[in-house]
């Protein structure tokens, strides 16, 4: 199977069944991100070194302004697209394979985990996996060991607290904390 349709498939919120060639094939393809992000984290690199990588394990080209601070994970690389003037701390996870899309001016705190896949809640389908994408606007706070679930959309100049589990979207210019996760009040300038 091609990359591409694996891709196509994903971010049409396809169901990858549990031994399936789409399966086989997200396998394959998080060997690839497995052995770049393991490059990456290997040792120390120059600025410029860090965003070659994750040009690498994107397949695209990173702005220059993109910061990013080892160690870092992504279980599939080929469906993460990041924005301008983007910074990532230290120790994030990013399982992107149902697509995280990162705006202009986030910042991401340590140990971040954007999740992108649900296994299926029936027991005879619990290998299943559905995709469903993490979308953070411009400006973006996520505070450290935040954890935002599948199919969240977090709007342009929201910030979400330090430890929060974000499991529904959350509107521009808003502060979400909590397990889950929920607004607490508007942001204003």
């Amino acid at each position: 199977m091609e990359p591409e349709e694996l891709l196509a498939a994903l971010n049409a919120g396809e169901t990858i069944t549990a031994g399936s060639p789409l399966h086989e094939a997200m396998h394959h393809a998080s060997q690839a991100a497995l052995q770049i992000t393991g490059e990456l984290n290997g040792g120390y690199h120059e600025p410029a070194r860090v965003r070659e990588l994750l040009s690498r394990l994107t397949g695209k080209p990173v702005d220059e302004s993109v910061a990013l601070f080892p160690p870092f994970s992504s279980d599939f690389g080929r469906n993460l697209s990041l924005g301008k003037r983007v910074f990532i701390n230290a120790g994030c996870r990013f399982q992107d394979q149902g697509g995280i899309r990162i705006g202009d001016d986030c910042l991401i705190g340590h140990n971040v985990v954007l999740a992108t896949l649900n296994h299926d809640l029936s027991p005879a389908h619990r290998a299943d996996m559905h995709p469903a994408p993490v979308t953070l606007g411009r400006n973006v706070w996520l505070g450290s060991n935040a954890t935002v679930l599948p199919g969240v959309t977090i709007g342009d100049d929201s910030v979400v607290a330090a430890g929060a589990v974000v499991t529904k979207d959350v509107p521009a210019r808003s502060l979400a904390v909590g397990s889950p996760a929920r607004v607490i009040r508007s942001l204003a300038d």
